[in-house]
């Protein structure tokens, strides 16, 4: 099939870990795959097969590391 535009949000946590190797498979099939994640996470990052993109929040590392 040809490649497509795929926009992915994902909220982090164990559900990004499965999703991610989809989400580059995707990317190695041609599909053009931008990933929008929050500017400070724990398991959320870059990576050579897709674009980020990051968005501002309101907490450090260490704010969530507390909340935990």
């Amino acid at each position: 099939s040809d490649g497509g535009k795929l926009l992915v949000v994902p909220m982090g946590g164990s559900h990004w870990l499965s999703m991610q190797s989809v989400v580059e498979k995707l990317a190695e099939r041609g599909h053009e795959v931008v990933v929008v994640i929050p500017e400070v996470s724990w398991r959320l990052g870059t990576s050579q097969a897709y674009t980020v993109k990051t968005y501002p929040v309101s907490y450090t590392l260490e704010e969530l590391d507390n909340s935990f």
